[in-house]
C-alpha cells in the first residue's frame, strides 16, 4: 500500500490523523520513499505535519481552510503523546455556544510538562499547562472521528478567569463569560467547587457573576463556598502595575480595571 492509498483508507473509516509508526507499518516501501511521499502530500495541502512523527489529514472540504477542526484529531494526538488533555478556554467556550468572536488558535489544556505550541499554516494550537489536574468537570463529546475531551461550562469559566492574562485579558473574555453563564447549570458549579483549588478564581467569579447579573442561585452558591474559606483581598486582574480604583468588600476584590463588555 502506498501512502496516498493508506490515507484514503483512513478517511473511509473517518480517521483524520496518523503517526509515522503507523504509516511505516502499513506501507510496504522504503523509509526514504515514504518520507518523500509525505513531503509531497504536505506541499499539496493534503496532510499537515502537526509535530514530529504525527500528521493530520486534510480532506478536500478542509483544504481551502488549511486546517482541520481540532475535535477530529486531538484525542489521537494525546494518545500518541501519552498525556492528559482537554479542549479548554476560548475554544471550549465556542463549543458551548459562546462564539461571538472568531478565535485564531485552539486552546488545549494539558498535564505537565508543557508541549510546544503548534503554528503550521492555519493550524494553530496553544497549549496551557495545568499542574492541578481536574478531578471532575471534564466531559466527553462525540465527533465524526470519535470522542474528545472538553471542559464543562463551569470549568471553562474558571479557566478563562484563572488564565485571563494568557489569553488577552479580562475584557477579551467578559462577553464569553456572560454567554456561558446562560448555559451554566448549578450542579456543574457545585461539582467544580468540590475540588477546584484556586479560591481567588471563585472571588473573581463571584464579582463577575454579580456584574453580569447571573442568577441568585449561582451567586449564592459562590457566596456559601467563600463563607467556608479563609481568603484575602486580591485584584480583579492579576496584571501588575494597575491602579486600584474601587474595593468590593463582599468578594474582597480590588477593582484595578474598567470592565468593557462588547456584547
Amino acid at each position: 500500500m502506498i501512502v496516498a492509498e493508506y490515507i484514503k483508507t483512513l478517511q473511509s473509516y473517518e480517521e483524520y490523523a496518523f503517526s509515522w509508526e503507523e504509516v511505516l507499518e502499513k506501507c510496504n516501501a522504503p523509509e526514504s520513499t515514504i518520507r518523500k511521499e509525505l513531503v509531497r502530500l504536505a506541499k499539496k495541502s493534503e496532510i499537515v505535519n502537526l509535530r514530529k512523527g504525527f500528521y493530520i489529514i486534510l480532506p478536500p472540504k478542509f483544504q481551502n481552510l488549511g486546517k482541520l477542526p481540532v475535535q477530529l484529531y486531538i484525542d489521537k494526538l494525546f494518545k500518541y503523546t501519552n498525556k492528559e488533555y482537554y479542549i479548554g478556554l476560548l475554544t471550549a467556550a465556542n463549543f458551548h455556544g459562546a462564539a461571538h468572536q472568531k478565535i485564531q488558535q485552539d486552546f488545549i489544556v494539558t498535564s505537565p510538562p508543557t508541549l510546544r505550541d503548534v503554528e503550521n499554516g492555519n493550524t494553530n494550537l496553544r497549549f496551557i499547562k495545568n499542574v492541578n489536574w481536574p478531578q471532575k468537570n471534564i466531559i466527553r463529546r462525540k465527533s465524526d472521528a470519535g470522542f474528545f475531551k472538553i471542559s464543562s461550562v463551569a470549568l471553562t469559566i474558571a479557566d478563562l478567569i484563572h488564565h485571563q492574562n494568557k489569553i488577552g485579558g479580562l475584557n477579551r473574555i467578559l462577553a464569553n463569560i456572560e454567554e456561558l453563564i446562560d448555559t451554566l447549570e448549578i450542579e456543574d458549579l457545585i461539582e467544580l467547587i468540590s475540588w477546584y483549588p484556586h479560591v481567588s478564581t471563585f472571588q473573581r467569579m463571584g464579582y463577575l457573576f454579580e456584574y453580569l447579573e447571573a442568577s441568585e442561585e449561582l451567586i449564592g452558591c459562590l457566596e456559601n463556598y467563600l463563607e467556608s474559606k479563609k481568603y484575602y483581598y486580591i485584584t480583579l486582574t492579576p496584571m501588575k502595575g494597575l491602579q486600584v480604583i474601587d474595593t468590593i468588600k463582599k468578594w474582597k476584590i480590588e477593582i484595578n480595571i474598567t470592565l468593557e463588555n462588547d456584547l
